[in-house]
């Protein structure tokens, strides 16, 4: 069976199953290893990918269901690491075995599409279904924080100021 995905801006036919779960199409069948597997059933995060914009996990989610959408890897969230994110995550030295990192970075990407200034209980509440082995979570924490402070900055550079 022929699927057709629109993966990180571009448009691959697949010749898998339709109930094949996108993390496996992701990994095995295009090659883009930035996506791990950790649980298997949607409950650890170092799986997660965008759907349209939207984080979510990819080890449940059969390529059928996603076949009309847009999805986006780790790999197309910037390949060479200019993303404010992955800026972030190595000024703030977050990772320290990685494994879940791309997840991580993916999950806070949505956060900061919706919530470009978010709270301590804005980014718990986002990020509270993406699991650290290593217990990074206070480091992960800052460097979203960073990440959203760079990306305001980014935003405000060259605006006008008024003083007075």
């Amino acid at each position: 069976m022929a699927v057709t995905l629109k993966i990180n801006g571009g448009d691959v036919a697949l010749d898998i199953p339709n109930d094949t779960p996108l993390l496996w199409a992701v990994r095995d069948e295009l090659d883009l290893k930035g996506t791990k597997f950790g649980c298997g059933i949607g409950m650890c995060g170092a799986c997660t990918v965008h759907v349209n914009g939207v984080a979510q996990r990819s080890c449940i989610t059969p390529v059928g269901s996603v076949a009309d959408a847009s999805i986006t890897t780790i790999e197309g969230l910037s390949a060479e690491g200019e993303h404010p994110l992955q800026q972030a995550w190595i000024a703030t030295q977050t990772p320290q075995c990685g494994y879940c990192q791309s997840g991580q970075i993916m999950q806070a990407a949505s956060l900061l599409a919706t919530n470009a200034n978010p709270t301590d209980a804005d980014i718990d509440s986002a990020m509270g279904g993406n699991l650290c082995r290593c217990m990074a979570y206070t480091r992960i924490k800052k460097a979203i924080k960073m990440a959203a402070s760079r990306k305001a900055l980014a935003n405000n550079v060259g605006a006008e100021v008024t003083l007075g």
